[in-house]
């Protein structure tokens, strides 16, 4: 089945497919109605969509029931996802969730993780079995009024993950969740909830494809994520869009007493990105980090960067984005860190590096930095960079081809992203940077 276009009826034949709630229902018109009154983003890169011929909710027979063992996947879903590595990265998971056009077809997690009370599902089962700890936390951080695609994520969410992890609980291994376009027109609208609680911690995954067509698809998802006291959550994802889709994504955390947060974000295809993962430091002694890498190839935007708002007092933050820009491509930094007045002793950090490989390609750096109390230090740094000759020259030199040496001059450019990887994806990234450059 399929719904085409969007209208207040088909956001209700969307609910009723699930079979939702009448507050989850309630909550989706309402976001309709902000999305219609929400103009387009008034900033960053031109946006041309036609809402009408977007397909916003897509299922199969596969559909009908989360499976927990591949033997149960259609064979040629699980070969395509087998082409692109998913099933192989399990074995280094904790837990796995995969999500096929609109709806999550797989999860599993291993014993272990269940034993400690660990909660790792789709947000539509965690709606139904767990609601009032889906209340509590549901949209309080993302707000579905605050710009189009927030709306509209909140009209039509399908599919994303839903994460507790209860207070006292360390996980040695990560939980991944990878999410796949397989349509032309296809909108994916996955709405992730994380909340790690007190003295706990957790790390998530996530990973993004989508085969090429000519005709523009859209994902918007949107993340909300719950740091407890004492608490660390670091979320890394690697997303690898063709170049027809738009990426429009909100992310957004919010860290309570000495938590930390820590975003690990890669972006290498998509048609035009726009992603600013933030962090709202709260609580006193907070921390957030924020380490992005993008690459725009020909015909790419990458509107990208990170967003740290200080509250508490004695909050640190850290900004580290690393942009390539070649054959014609965009890659911009767009980011913001504010301490607010309260907010004494506090610490941010910007750095923004671009590597341009040639004559056609492009990068702003456009920053938004604001600290309202003297006790505390803002520090921003940029910039922008070829590939040097005498450095060619010299690992030339010493044998190595010239498209040897600038594979290994960019990948000690990203270094500091790869580093902070798990092993199988640094090696992966290793391989997307190749083939996108």
């Amino acid at each position: 089945m399929e719904v085409i276009g969007i209208s207040e009826e088909k956001v209700k034949t969307i609910s009723s497919i699930k079979q939702e709630e009448d507050w989850v229902q309630k909550y989706r018109l309402d976001s309709y109605h902000q999305f219609e009154k929400q103009s387009m983003p008034e900033f960053g890169p031109t946006i041309d969509l036609d809402f009408s011929k977007i397909i916003y909710y897509k299922n199969t027979e596969q559909d009908k029931k989360i499976q927990d063992n591949w033997n149960n996947i259609l064979k040629p879903i699980v070969d395509e996802l087998d082409s692109v590595g998913v099933r192989e990265s399990e074995i280094h998971m904790g837990g796995m969730g995969v999500q096929y056009e609109s709806e999550v077809i797989y999860h599993s997690m291993l014993k272990e993780i269940e034993e400690k009370k660990v909660i790792f599902t789709s947000i539509e089962r965690a709606m139904k079995e767990y609601p009032e700890l889906v209340k509590k936390y549901f949209g309080k951080i993302v707000h579905n009024n605050e710009n189009k695609f927030a709306a509209l994520n909140g009209a039509v969410f399908s599919g994303g993950s839903f994460i507790y992890v209860p207070k006292n609980t360390k996980l040695d291994r990560p939980l991944q969740s990878y999410f796949r376009i397989n349509s032309r027109n296809m909108g994916q609208f996955e709405r992730t909830l994380i909340i790690v609680d007190d003295n706990s911690s957790l790390h998530y995954i996530e990973g993004c494809t989508a085969p090429s067509y000519s005709e523009s698809s859209l994902h918007a998802a949107v993340v909300e994520i719950y740091v407890g006291k004492n608490s660390t959550c670091r979320y890394s994802t690697v997303q690898n869009w063709a170049n027809n889709v738009y990426n429009l994504v909100t992310k957004r955390a919010l860290v309570d007493t000495s938590g930390t947060m820590e975003w690990i974000d890669g972006n290498i295809g998509s048609k035009v990105t726009m992603k600013y993962p933030c962090c709202i430091l709260k609580g006193d002694y907070s921390k957030g980090t924020c380490i992005t890498i993008s690459v725009a190839g020909k015909d790419q935007i990458q509107d990208t960067g990170a967003r740290m708002i200080h509250i508490g007092k004695n909050t640190k933050s850290n900004i580290i984005s690393k942009s390539i820009a070649k054959s014609g491509g965009n890659a911009t930094y767009r980011g913001k860190a504010f301490i607010h007045l309260g907010a004494k002793n506090s610490e941010a950090s910007v750095k923004c590096d671009t590597l341009i490989l040639d004559e056609y390609s492009k990068s702003d750096t456009i920053p938004m930095n604001s600290c309202f109390n003297n006790t505390s230090t803002l520090e921003h740094e940029a910039t922008v960079s070829k590939i040097s000759e005498d450095n060619l020259f010299y690992l030339m030199s010493r044998g190595i081809s010239k498209e040897r040496a600038m594979d290994l001059i960019i990948l000690g450019f990203i270094e500091k992203f790869r580093e902070e990887l798990p092993m199988e994806y640094a090696v992966e990234l290793n391989q997307l940077i190749k083939r996108n450059l």
